[in-house]
């Protein structure tokens, strides 16, 4: 009772996915249409070379009479130059709407993927974002077409042959369709046997691909650490696991091709002895058998083999299912339909008793308390994993509060649209990521449209003027994918540079010099020096010798403020958390 509920909604799914991808289809509907309209004459023909058969037997072979079929041989000519044309016409036109449909649908899907929160990246692995945002729709569009195709031109091509069937012989029919059904039933058990082991051969091909990608992202701390063996055995148990699903997959599918190889076996056989009764009695022809055997050959052949292609199709609608899941995925961090814009930021920056934890049970930051004026410098220092960055990351609605409120000028920050938030904070990371392409592209990304002259001056403030002018093609050198061709350093002043050229009023530091070596730190330090004039500036640090001369220091530990006043106040109290840290710090 429960499988058959649970195949009845699976079926409605599938009817509902069916809906969802209209839209993706009707730009493209009368080449769609014309591929699937192409297919009624490709399979329609199958049945003239069967039907040819009875004349040529009754006149040529019974009767030695040539001279009244001698049109057949050049019609069956001319219908197979015909098919062969339109069979290349279908796949041509499949093969087009597929592609587009799955164009289209991968870049809403890339929209997607973008809005989604950081928790979803945090919580997901590289090879399932492949899978689920470019594999799964080129599985769902490509694959669900092609077999289209060729299940349309078999139905086509069946029904044909099975009017060539009743014509020759009824009773002969009867027993060639009972026969048909019977082996097409094993099919109804298909996406039953193969749904739960396709989701795990899903996970198992994304580890896979996290594997390439970890290899390739971290091929530096493998050659370090000499770490060959290691990533060959979780490779290798990675392999281990999908060949084991593989097998399972054949194991609960692979009887069906010959099972229904077997029914059709039989049915062939039943129509001979029974066709042969019928000849001795003189019921039907001889011409007429041919004919039947040749139109029920054709007919049971790929049925023989539609197992396979039907795993196929049942592959592709939970492709399709998992497409749509993630293009309905509604992302959590999202502006609200009747959100206001953010205009500027003219008074102060506020966090209420602000609690927030990644984990259900797990609190990061326990009522937090904290006001920022406009055109302060802000200072988060503590212990590692107090909660300084999950702090200042609020601020961009990275996360959202668990409770509390995060305001700007008395507003909740949850009530402005997200770009607009977004456009008024510039944020340098400790490892910024830059993206392939020049120099040029990875500042301008702050500001698309910006003047020569503002980009100058971006270069300028961000104390890279030194460094493009030493090398020969200047801003338009090309820094190989995610910057790998430059020191950290010099992606850090790149990343300073995009700031400076975003303008925006609030600037967020995230431990922007704790990668760098002396020589380096000096000179981005004072690019953050530039780029800190006139603007609220959050800054997280570990070196307590940065942030000397912050406005304001906040000494944040296991998710509370314990300490808050200026480096000279902080040094004078006695037994403080912040004089200990920077006294061990100088030693």
């Amino acid at each position: 009772m429960l499988k058959k509920l649970k195949e009845k909604i699976d079926s409605l799914y599938v009817i509902q996915n069916y809906r969802k991808i209209f839209p993706y289809i009707k730009p493209y509907w009368w080449r769609a249409l014309l591929s699937v309209l192409i297919t009624i004459p490709i399979g329609s023909m199958d049945a003239v070379i069967a039907w040819s058969l009875k004349p040529y037997m009754d006149v040529v072979m019974v009767e030695k009479n040539t001279n009244a079929t001698n049109y057949i041989p050049i019609l069956i000519i001319i219908f197979s130059c015909l098919q062969s044309l339109l069979n290349y016409a279908a796949t041509y036109l499949n093969t087009w709407v597929g592609r587009k449909i799955a164009n289209d649908v991968k870049m809403d899907l890339f929209d997607r993927l973008m809005a989604n929160e950081a928790t979803f990246f945090d919580t997901t692995t590289s090879g399932q974002v492949m899978i689920s945002y470019n594999t799964d729709v080129d599985i769902a569009c490509n694959g669900l077409l092609s077999n289209l195709k060729l299940f349309t031109t078999r139905v086509f091509s069946s029904v044909s042959l099975i009017f060539v069937l009743f014509y020759n012989s009824w009773q002969l029919a009867l027993i060639a369709v009972v026969v048909l059904f019977g082996a097409l039933y094993p099919l109804t058990t298909v996406r039953r046997r193969i749904k739960s082991v396709m989701d795990k051969t899903i996970f198992s091909g994304a580890a896979v691909m996290s594997h390439y990608n970890e290899t390739y992202n971290g091929n530096r701390i493998i050659a370090s650490y000499n770490l060959y063996k290691y990533q060959s055995a979780r490779f290798r148990e990675t392999l281990r696991s999908v060949f084991k699903l593989g097998i399972k997959m054949i194991q609960r599918t692979g009887m069906m091709s010959p099972l229904m190889h077997f029914i059709v076996s039989l049915g062939i056989a039943a129509v001979i002895w029974t066709g042969s009764y019928l000849i001795v009695h003189q019921q039907i022809s001889a011409g007429n058998f041919v004919s039947f055997i040749t139109a029920l050959i054709m007919l049971y052949n790929p049925i023989k083999s539609i197992g396979n292609n039907y795993n196929n199709v049942q592959m592709a609608l939970m492709a399709m299912e998992r497409v749509f899941r993630n293009l309905g995925r509604v992302p959590l961090i999202r502006s609200n339909p009747e959100a206001q814009e953010l205009t500027t930021v003219g008074d102060c920056i506020e966090y209420r008793d602000v609690c927030f934890g990644y984990k259900p049970g797990h609190p990061v930051l326990k009522h937090v308390n904290l006001k920022i004026a406009v055109g302060q410098t802000v200072a988060f220092v503590g212990n590692s994993g107090g909660g300084k960055t999950t702090l200042v990351n609020l601020l961009p609605r990275f996360y959202d509060v668990n409770s509390g409120q995060v305001t700007i000028d008395g507003t909740d920050i949850r009530r402005f649209s997200l770009d607009s938030l977004r456009d008024k904070i510039a944020v340098v990371f400790q490892d910024n990521f830059l993206f392939d392409g020049t120099i040029r592209d990875n500042i301008l990304l702050g500001k698309e449209n910006a003047t020569k002259q503002e980009l100058d001056a971006a270069v300028r403030d961000a104390c890279l003027e030194e460094f493009v002018g030493g090398l020969d093609l200047g801003l338009d050198t090309r820094i190989g994918e995610r910057g790998v061709l430059l020191s950290g350093g010099q992606k850090q002043r790149i990343a300073i540079a995009r700031a400076f050229l975003k303008n925006a009023p609030i600037v967020i530091l995230d431990e922007a010099t704790s990668a760098l070596d002396n020589k380096s730190e000096a000179v981005v330090q004072k690019a953050i020096d530039n780029l800190m004039k006139d603007r609220t500036v959050f800054i997280v640090a570990h070196r307590l010798s940065t942030v000397r001369n912050a406005d304001r220091i906040v000494v944040v530990n296991y998710g509370e403020i314990v300490e808050s006043g200026t480096h000279q106040e902080l040094l004078e109290k006695e037994n403080g958390v912040y004089a200990s840290l920077y006294k061990s710090q100088l030693r």
